[in-house]
């Protein structure tokens, strides 16, 4: 009981990891999805 316990909470630490490191770095969608913004923006005005 006690080693499946701690392979799930081992398995939730790298997936939190990876989360939090992949909201890190800005992506290629990410920047499309701002120029769409600045776009929209500047056609508002």
């Amino acid at each position: 009981m006690m080693k499946n316990c701690k392979s799930i909470i081992a398995v939730l630490a790298i997936i939190a990891l990876l989360v939090g490191l992949s909201c890190c770095h800005e992506g290629p969608l990410e920047r499309a999805g701002k120029k769409v913004d600045k776009a929209v923006e500047d056609v508002k005005k």
